[in-house]
């Protein structure tokens, strides 16, 4: 299995080579590199039988081909007119290589293509098509008359020369692969044997097997699904069992500080925050290192609970690292720690990278003495000359944008020190206990008292100009707004509204307010800067990229404006909505559309009109 991919039959360097950029290395890499689709290719149709609406296949000659124009300059059309006895269609791609493109298809050559067949000013079309080039329809049974599988390729390496390797792979495996299963949980579970398993992936013998893979419920599928969870689960389980012998400090529950603090916050915490403060509270007590991971929606309170959390460990005399993706977002925090912590008497630190070189040297003794119980930080906080005192807790934020190096970097940066990891990336309670075996799980499902749910509209090109009218009486209630682009300046290759010339086409829109401009490629100080003047209330409309997505808190922003809305992920668009919503006033949450949609996209921003809740959206 862990024969060199080269040694296979027909592959020599040269495919080798091209087979290493789609990560096949080995034999074994091979038999795991499944088809992305399928095409049925039992009883190819004439082309005049092509129905609109339906993906199909089909086979003809390429007549012709040419570039169309627009009526946008910047835009063209390739189109490739193909025949067979009975009639003809059009190839159309928007997005294309021309002289790729010309250079491999020629006039005369014989083609199958795939795609959903549409009618357009009464002719036929399928617009970007799976293509390939064939000699004869006949020419060889891994090509025609089966269900052919259709593999993801790369420039050199294509679907007729994948097909004949993952045969000899696959002829190949039936002698050498081991079934990692024992054979009482495969009848168990109703299993196929993994061999089986790879012959029909790789090679559907029937139309029925074509039917259930491409609805994804074929059994060798679930084969290979239950196969991945059931090594992952057994992964961390052996991870847990090995942390459970680990041993730590333990701290005993904040008599001192913890009361102080609650005395002071004007607002009640929710019952999801005290139950998580008591589930960390609990495991710092154990001489075990804590590994929780703490899931709550964007404005559920999770920093707070890590704060009040860490006070056991802060009163012991220990230290605490606060780990964030952000320089906006550490900024943040810091401020507000700082600002709970100083009458208590415990000594708060920033790090981050663009620090004076002074400041930071006398940070860096600072904290190897003890001086500093609390750092809140970025990847700074890793940094090989960073070393603490006594490091008893690490708290990630937003842990899924560090990897597991910079997670391990901050633990060693103490003597096994406990760890906290926080995320409001919405996940099913059992897809995190699954993905998390290894961790102790808290979710938050309570928001603090007094929040109204933002209300989330989609919005047409066409009403941008209502929508404008809308922030103007929203500014003049004394509100603030975010407005968020995709790009921070115009780019050649997509046509696409961008933060920076927006920015300025916003100040004259909105002449009688603060508009100002925010990105990620700005000096940190200059950040900073506008951030506070944001927070202060003097800038009125802050205009920026995705630099705001994470924490950032500004109670008296109640607008969020998403521009090219449908270029957005679902996770990427709850956390910009996030940033609103953080007081008691009613906020709103605009998702304006200047493109076309496609499908996929409309039911995701439906979605996010339709629900306000991460959790139901995940």
């Amino acid at each position: 299995m862990d024969t060199p991919i080269q040694y296979v039959k027909g592959v020599g360097p040269h495919l080798a080579a091209l087979l290493r950029k789609k990560d096949i290395v080995t034999f074994e890499d091979a038999l795991y590199f499944l088809p992305r689709t399928y095409e049925n290719r039992l009883n190819l149709k004439p082309l005049r039988d092509l129905k609109p609406g339906f993906r199909q296949t089909a086979f003809g000659t390429l007549r012709s081909m040419r570039e169309v124009p627009t009526h946008s300059k910047r835009i063209r059309i390739l189109e490739i007119i193909v025949q067979d006895k009975t009639g003809f269609i059009f190839l159309k791609w928007f997005r294309y290589n021309l002289k790729y493109m010309q250079q491999r298809f020629k006039p005369g050559i014989s083609l199958v293509f795939s795609g959903d067949v549409k009618r357009f000013r009464n002719q036929l079309e399928i617009a970007h098509p799976d293509i390939e080039i064939i000699e004869e329809p006949t020419e060889s049974s891994l090509h025609f008359g089966r269900i052919v599988p259709v593999y993801s390729q790369t420039e050199g390496l294509y679907q007729k020369t994948l097909r004949k390797i993952m045969h000899h792979v696959v002829e190949k495996s039936k002698t050498v692969l081991e079934d990692p299963l024992p054979l009482p949980l495969q009848e168990k579970y109703d299993l196929w044997p993994l061999s089986k398993c790879f012959e029909t992936l790789h090679n559907p013998p029937t139309e029925k097997d074509f039917e259930l893979l491409l609805a994804g419920t074929h059994p060798a599928r679930n084969r290979l699904v239950f196969d991945e969870f059931f090594f992952l689960e057994l992964g961390l389980a052996q991870k847990k069992i090995k942390t459970q012998k680990e041993k730590t400090q333990a701290f005993g529950i904040s008599k001192i500080l913890k009361p102080k603090i609650l005395k002071t916050l004007p607002f009640e915490l929710t019952q999801s925050q005290l139950q998580a403060i008591l589930d960390i509270e609990s495991d710092l007590q154990k001489s075990t290192p804590m590994y929780r991971l703490l899931q709550g929606d964007v404005g559920s309170g999770k920093t707070l609970v890590s704060v009040l959390g860490a006070l056991s460990v802060l009163e012991a005399g220990a230290q605490v690292a606060l780990m964030v993706p952000t320089e906006i977002l550490a900024e943040q925090h810091f401020q507000n720690i700082k600002t709970l912590f100083k009458p208590l008497g415990i000594q708060t630190a920033l790090l981050k990278s663009d620090l004076k070189k002074s400041d930071k040297t006398k940070l860096v003794q600072d904290i190897k003495s003890g001086f500093f119980q609390m750092l809140v930080g970025t990847h700074a906080l890793i940094e090989k000359e960073i070393e603490f005192q006594n490091l008893g807790l690490c708290i990630i934020d937003e842990q899924h944008r560090f990897g597991v190096e910079q997670r391990l970097l901050l633990k060693q940066k103490g003597q096994n020190p406990h760890l906290l990891l926080m995320t409001a990336t919405p996940i099913p309670r059992t897809l995190a206990l699954t993905a998390y075996g290894d961790l102790d799980l808290s979710i938050m499902l309570d928001m603090p008292k007094g929040r109204k749910p933002v209300k989330t509209k989609l919005v047409q090109e066409s009403q941008r100009l209502k929508l404008y009218d809308f922030i103007k009486k929203q500014l003049e209630l004394g509100h603030q707004a975010y407005v968020i682009y995709p790009l921070i300046e115009e780019s050649e290759k997509v046509d696409l509204k961008d933060a920076t010339q927006m920015a300025e086409h916003l100040k004259q829109v909105f002449s009688n307010h603060t508009v100002s401009l925010l990105h990620g490629k700005m000096p940190g100080e200059t950040k900073q800067d506008i951030m506070k003047q944001f927070k202060e209330g003097k800038i009125h409309i802050l205009v920026s990229t995705t630099v705001i997505e994470v924490g950032v808190d500004v109670p008296n922003s109640t607008l969020m404006v998403v521009e090219h809305a449908e270029r957005f992920g679902l996770s990427q668009l709850h956390q910009l909505r996030g940033r609103v919503g953080r007081s008691d006033l009613q906020s709103y949450c605009f998702l304006l559309m200047s493109y076309p949609a496609s499908e996929e996209a409309k039911i995701r921003l439906k979605a996010m009109e339709t629900h306000t809740s991460g959790f139901k959206l995940s």
